[in-house]
Protein backbone atom coordinates (compact mmCIF):
# COMPACT_ATOMS: atom_id res chain seq x y z
CA UNK A 1 0.00 0.00 0.00
CA UNK A 2 2.87 2.28 1.29
CA UNK A 3 4.15 2.03 -2.41
CA UNK A 4 1.21 2.28 -4.46
CA UNK A 5 0.93 5.93 -2.27
CA UNK A 6 4.90 6.35 -3.65
CA UNK A 7 4.00 6.09 -7.56
CA UNK A 8 0.74 7.76 -6.98
CA UNK A 9 2.61 11.11 -5.53
CA UNK A 10 5.09 10.93 -8.30
CA UNK A 11 2.84 10.11 -11.29
CA UNK A 12 0.94 13.50 -9.57
CA UNK A 13 4.21 15.36 -9.11
CA UNK A 14 5.01 14.55 -12.52
CA UNK A 15 1.51 15.62 -14.10
CA UNK A 16 1.69 19.02 -12.53
CA UNK A 17 5.48 19.85 -13.55
CA UNK A 18 4.42 19.21 -17.22
CA UNK A 19 1.33 21.35 -16.57
CA UNK A 20 3.06 24.05 -15.47
CA UNK A 21 5.78 23.63 -18.08
CA UNK A 22 3.32 23.24 -20.89
CA UNK A 23 1.84 26.77 -19.26
CA UNK A 24 4.97 28.23 -19.08
CA UNK A 25 5.82 27.18 -22.77
CA UNK A 26 2.34 29.00 -24.19
CA UNK A 27 1.71 31.93 -21.75
CA UNK A 28 6.22 32.84 -22.21
CA UNK A 29 8.46 32.89 -19.49
CA UNK A 30 7.50 33.54 -16.09
CA UNK A 31 11.15 35.37 -14.84
CA UNK A 32 12.69 38.22 -15.32
CA UNK A 33 15.43 39.02 -17.54
CA UNK A 34 16.70 41.80 -16.01
CA UNK A 35 16.40 43.17 -12.56
CA UNK A 36 13.77 45.71 -11.78
CA UNK A 37 15.04 48.47 -9.85
CA UNK A 38 12.75 50.67 -8.02
CA UNK A 39 14.00 54.11 -6.00
CA UNK A 40 13.02 54.24 -2.58
CA UNK A 41 10.89 56.91 -1.80
CA UNK A 42 12.54 59.72 0.55
CA UNK A 43 12.63 58.91 4.27
CA UNK A 44 9.28 60.81 5.89
CA UNK A 45 10.05 63.40 8.21
CA UNK A 46 8.56 61.31 10.89
CA UNK A 47 11.19 58.05 10.01
CA UNK A 48 13.93 58.74 11.76
CA UNK A 49 16.81 55.91 12.03
CA UNK A 50 17.09 54.68 15.43
CA UNK A 51 19.45 56.70 17.77
CA UNK A 52 21.71 55.76 20.85
CA UNK A 53 21.28 57.93 23.38
CA UNK A 54 21.69 57.56 27.06
CA UNK A 55 19.30 60.61 28.07
CA UNK A 56 16.51 62.27 26.60
CA UNK A 57 18.41 65.66 26.93
CA UNK A 58 21.02 63.25 24.65
CA UNK A 59 18.15 62.12 22.31
CA UNK A 60 16.98 65.69 21.47
CA UNK A 61 19.79 67.01 21.31
CA UNK A 62 20.82 64.42 18.77
CA UNK A 63 17.62 64.46 16.22
CA UNK A 64 17.66 66.36 13.43
CA UNK A 65 15.13 69.22 13.70
CA UNK A 66 16.14 71.50 10.76
CA UNK A 67 13.82 69.62 7.94
CA UNK A 68 10.09 70.54 7.29
CA UNK A 69 7.59 68.66 9.06
CA UNK A 70 4.44 67.22 7.24
CA UNK A 71 0.95 68.40 8.52
CA UNK A 72 0.07 65.88 11.42
CA UNK A 73 4.31 66.62 12.82
CA UNK A 74 3.90 70.12 13.11
CA UNK A 75 0.31 69.64 15.44
CA UNK A 76 1.92 67.14 17.38
CA UNK A 77 4.92 69.72 18.13
CA UNK A 78 2.86 72.56 17.86
CA UNK A 79 1.24 71.13 21.37
CA UNK A 80 4.36 70.19 22.56
CA UNK A 81 5.50 74.08 22.11
CA UNK A 82 2.51 75.35 23.49
CA UNK A 83 1.56 73.10 26.25
CA UNK A 84 4.75 72.32 27.76
CA UNK A 85 7.36 74.17 26.29
CA UNK A 86 8.24 75.80 29.85
CA UNK A 87 8.42 72.07 31.15
CA UNK A 88 11.19 69.66 31.45
CA UNK A 89 11.69 67.76 28.56
CA UNK A 90 10.37 64.42 30.50
CA UNK A 91 6.65 66.49 30.69
CA UNK A 92 6.82 67.99 27.17
CA UNK A 93 7.22 64.13 25.88
CA UNK A 94 4.65 62.89 28.29
CA UNK A 95 1.92 65.69 26.71
CA UNK A 96 3.00 64.29 23.33
CA UNK A 97 2.61 61.21 24.58
CA UNK A 98 -0.78 61.89 25.32
CA UNK A 99 -1.68 63.32 21.97
CA UNK A 100 -0.33 59.67 19.92
CA UNK A 101 -2.08 57.79 22.71
CA UNK A 102 -5.52 59.88 22.40
CA UNK A 103 -4.94 58.69 18.22
CA UNK A 104 -4.67 55.02 18.91
CA UNK A 105 -7.55 54.75 21.65
CA UNK A 106 -11.00 54.27 19.92
CA UNK A 107 -12.17 56.96 22.20
CA UNK A 108 -10.46 59.96 20.20
CA UNK A 109 -9.71 61.66 16.72
CA UNK A 110 -7.24 58.79 14.90
CA UNK A 111 -5.10 61.79 13.68
CA UNK A 112 -2.74 64.24 16.02
CA UNK A 113 -4.28 67.47 14.30
CA UNK A 114 -8.00 66.24 15.27
CA UNK A 115 -6.67 65.59 18.95
CA UNK A 116 -5.08 68.80 19.18
CA UNK A 117 -7.56 70.93 17.32
CA UNK A 118 -10.83 68.92 18.88
CA UNK A 119 -13.37 71.30 20.75
CA UNK A 120 -12.33 72.07 24.81
CA UNK A 121 -9.25 70.16 24.61
CA UNK A 122 -6.38 72.43 24.52
CA UNK A 123 -6.29 75.96 25.70
CA UNK A 124 -4.20 77.50 22.93
CA UNK A 125 -6.47 76.28 20.08
CA UNK A 126 -8.42 78.78 18.93
CA UNK A 127 -11.42 78.76 16.55
CA UNK A 128 -10.06 74.68 15.70
CA UNK A 129 -6.49 76.90 14.76
CA UNK A 130 -3.23 76.28 15.83
CA UNK A 131 -1.24 79.44 16.63
CA UNK A 132 2.03 79.68 14.62
CA UNK A 133 5.20 79.52 16.66
CA UNK A 134 8.51 81.15 16.46
CA UNK A 135 9.98 78.67 14.35
CA UNK A 136 13.67 80.27 14.90
CA UNK A 137 13.39 79.52 18.57
CA UNK A 138 14.96 76.50 20.93
CA UNK A 139 12.14 75.79 21.89
CA UNK A 140 10.40 74.87 18.90
CA UNK A 141 13.45 72.39 17.84
CA UNK A 142 12.96 71.17 21.05
CA UNK A 143 9.39 70.62 20.27
CA UNK A 144 9.85 69.12 16.95
CA UNK A 145 12.90 67.00 18.23
CA UNK A 146 10.10 65.71 21.23
CA UNK A 147 7.03 65.14 18.67
CA UNK A 148 9.84 62.53 16.76
CA UNK A 149 10.58 60.89 19.69
CA UNK A 150 6.96 60.17 21.17
CA UNK A 151 6.19 59.57 17.28
CA UNK A 152 7.98 56.79 16.86
CA UNK A 153 8.04 55.64 20.75
CA UNK A 154 11.49 56.44 20.77
CA UNK A 155 11.75 57.22 24.53
CA UNK A 156 9.42 55.65 27.73
CA UNK A 157 7.48 58.43 29.13
CA UNK A 158 6.44 58.69 32.53
CA UNK A 159 3.04 59.59 31.08
CA UNK A 160 2.96 55.78 29.86
CA UNK A 161 -0.82 55.44 28.51
CA UNK A 162 -2.44 58.16 29.73
CA UNK A 163 -4.90 59.92 27.63
CA UNK A 164 -5.59 63.31 29.62
CA UNK A 165 -3.84 65.89 31.70
CA UNK A 166 -4.26 69.00 33.32
CA UNK A 167 -2.37 71.59 34.90
CA UNK A 168 -1.25 71.12 38.72
CA UNK A 169 -3.23 74.80 39.60
CA UNK A 170 -6.19 73.30 38.65
CA UNK A 171 -8.72 71.11 39.72
CA UNK A 172 -10.81 69.96 36.98
CA UNK A 173 -14.33 67.55 38.23
CA UNK A 174 -13.08 64.68 35.11
CA UNK A 175 -9.64 63.97 37.23
CA UNK A 176 -12.15 62.01 40.09
CA UNK A 177 -12.89 59.17 37.76
CA UNK A 178 -9.20 58.87 36.70
CA UNK A 179 -6.42 57.03 37.42
CA UNK A 180 -3.66 59.10 37.76
CA UNK A 181 -0.55 58.03 36.25
CA UNK A 182 2.10 60.87 36.47
CA UNK A 183 3.02 63.84 37.45
CA UNK A 184 5.45 65.80 36.06
CA UNK A 185 6.66 69.21 36.78
CA UNK A 186 3.16 71.29 36.61
CA UNK A 187 0.94 68.73 34.99
CA UNK A 188 -0.94 65.69 36.37
CA UNK A 189 -0.91 63.03 34.00
CA UNK A 190 -4.52 60.63 33.80
CA UNK A 191 -5.95 57.31 32.16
Amino acid sequence: MAQNSQDDAAQLTEAVATDITDADDAAGPRFVANPVVQALPEKADSEIAPVEASSLVDLVATLPTDGALSREMRCLAGAVYFEARGEPLSGQLAVARVIVNRTESNRFPDDYCSVVTQRSQFSFVRNGRIPQPRLQSAAWRRAKAIATIAHQEMWDSQAQDALYFHATYVRPRWARNKIARATIDRHIFYR
